[in-house]
């Protein structure tokens, strides 16, 4: 569904993903861990083009995104993103952030869109909370609009970047449990997260980067209790 091909991306002369390879299947989700300023979340902004690469290949469902003359806005609408501080828009209530993008990018109708939009949030947890704006809502539940927004555009894979490290501790549960909901429903999902529970007990995999690079990947058992390089070992030493 997702595919990294020798990328490479530069911050200036800072040299931030070193020769990426990595495949997302159909259904899979993948947790990448690691140190801050490794790359993870750079990594996932390539995906759908938020940062351009320098070079190699990100591919969404075979389709080369990075290829010239390529309908990135196309693209990324397979592509729901979930952000570490919301980027909700303060002026719409719940209801309307989820409904926008549906009926100006996609073309549903409003009728249409308010059902979907009622929909997801019911699923949430949020089905009393429709008229509600975003100063009204808590950081969990502010979250799971977010969540409920990219969802609604109907995307193919989801990518949520680090969405609980904004959160107050005993609100993370909740937002984890709709991102474990989505995955016991098949969402392929690519998430950058520092909370070793839900990787260990949602991913089907867990990546390792360090200072631009992969440098261990493996089923969730394996990365955890036999860890094969120096180096993961000592993050696990550290965040464990």
């Amino acid at each position: 569904m997702v595919e990294f091909d020798g990328v490479d991306k530069f911050f200036g002369s800072a040299h931030v993903l070193k020769d990426i390879d990595l495949a997302v299947e159909e259904q899979e989700v993948v947790v990448i861990v690691g140190p801050s300023g490794s790359g993870k979340s750079t990594l996932l902004r390539c995906v759908n083009r938020l940062e351009e690469i320098q070079d190699g290949e990100v591919r969404i469902a075979g389709e080369a995104i990075t290829a010239p003359g390529v309908d990135v806005n196309r693209l990324r609408q397979k592509v729901g993103m979930v952000f570490q501080h919301f980027n909700l828009f303060p002026h719409k209530t719940a209801l309307q952030n989820v409904t926008l993008a549906p009926v100006r990018v996609r073309g549903l109708s409003e009728a249409d869109a308010r059902q979907r939009g009622e929909n997801l949030l019911e699923e949430v947890g949020l089905g009393d909370q429709l008229d509600s704006f975003p100063a009204e809502l808590s950081g969990g539940q502010k979250q799971r609009v977010a969540i409920a927004r990219a969802l609604a555009m109907d995307p193919e894979v989801m990518l949520f970047d680090e969405v609980t490290s904004a959160l107050d501790p005993e609100l993370v549960g909740e937002v984890l449990g709709v991102m474990r909901g989505l995955a016991e429903e098949g969402m392929t999902m690519l998430v950058v997260t520092h909370e070793m529970g839900f990787a260990r007990e949602v991913g089907d995999r867990v990546v390792l980067m360090s200072e631009g690079r992969i440098v261990e990947e493996g089923p969730p058992d394996e990365f955890f209790d036999h860890p094969e390089t120096d180096r993961a070992k000592q993050f696990l030493q550290r965040v464990l």
